[in-house]
């Protein structure tokens, strides 16, 4: 249910932050967004979202959003991911020019809100954060690297390299992103789609304050998966290709056959060959399988119409809100 446009012009910023298993970092987090909060001349809210934390997570957001009427906090009922806590924490803002996305471990530093906010001024609509040094592990961030760039070069839009979803969006490019009625999603693409007057700035992505990383590498690889499928046609046009290819190999591996029969009459014994390409021809068919599948399967998960989420509690001006409506099959409805 929208904000009223009551409620929604107290706020001229907001800032959000998901959180999961956060305790060691809730303290520090809470810290620099209240300086943050307090340095700035626009009115601006903070929204915290529990993505179904089993450690004291929950507890400490409730209490600040409780005591501080400048945080909103929406606890969900299990863990969603990463990017459906994101997309819950978009479906309340009430800030009425900007929303500031930021990982609640503080490794996407707060204190920047400044600087991004001055390109906004300057008339982009999406100002993303472009990491310039990592401090994950080699392999991390190797994997980070190339994962990045395969989007980049399978996408059907300009997605930039190095860029999360730290970033600055103006009003308009959040309601549209809500509006987007998909259920697989992927935030940073969406963004990218959107269109309008788009800039990045880099920075140095933090260590993390406290605590250990919550995303995996095979949590990297379903992202970069996500944004392959949902944002480019190569996959499908793969198969035709892989079939042609097929086509094409077996065809001229019958043509020098029969050559070979007609001038030498030598044709080669044996199965060797044909296991191969057999081998071939069946792997082939089976990846084909296997993409069409992926595509059947986001359409099928599309037309349960499942919520994105489920709220548990939300806290609002220092309140819980009985009136707020989330369990819906998609940020718009």
């Amino acid at each position: 249910m929208p904000a009223s446009s009551s409620s929604r012009s107290a706020f001229e910023l907001a800032i959000l932050a998901p959180l999961y298993n956060e305790e060691a970092v809730v303290s520090e987090t809470l810290r620099r967004l209240d300086a943050v909060l307090d340095s700035m001349a626009q009115p601006t809210e903070v929204i915290l979202v529990d993505d179904g934390s089993s450690d004291s997570t929950p507890l400490l957001l409730q209490q600040k959003a409780l005591a501080d009427s400048r945080y909103q906090c929406v606890l969900l009922s299990r863990n969603f991911g990463h990017t459906l806590a994101l997309s819950a924490g978009m479906s309340v803002i009430r800030a009425t020019e900007a929303l500031f996305i930021i990982d609640g471990d503080l490794q996407d530093p707060p204190e920047l809100l400044p600087t991004f906010l001055q390109k906004f001024r300057e008339g982009y609509d999406v100002v993303y954060g472009i990491r310039r040094q990592r401090k994950e592990g080699l392999l991390k961030r190797t994997a980070y690297h190339m994962a990045y760039r395969m989007i980049r070069a399978f996408a059907s839009l300009d997605l930039p390299p190095d860029s999360g979803d730290f970033a600055l969006v103006s009003r308009r490019v959040a309601d549209l992103m809500n509006a987007m009625p998909e259920s697989s999603r992927y935030l940073r693409g969406m963004r990218a789609w959107v269109g309008f007057k788009q800039t990045g700035i880099e920075y140095e992505r933090s260590a993390r304050v406290a605590g250990d990383t919550k995303y995996s590498l095979n949590a990297l690889i379903r992202l970069a998966f996500k944004g392959i499928i949902n944002f480019s046609e190569l996959p499908v046009r793969f198969i035709t290709w892989a079939g042609g290819l097929s086509v094409t190999l077996a065809l001229a591996y019958l043509i020098y056959t029969v050559i070979r029969q007609w001038l030498y009459h030598d044709v080669p014994s044996g199965f060797t060959a044909l296991v191969a390409l057999s081998v071939l021809f069946h792997g082939v068919t089976l990846l084909s399988i296997g993409l069409i599948g992926e595509y059947i399967l986001r359409i099928f998960m599309q037309q349960k119409r499942r919520p994105l989420f489920v709220v548990r509690t939300h806290v609002r001006d220092g309140m819980p809100v009985s009136d707020l409506h989330l369990n819906h099959s998609s940020p718009s409805s």
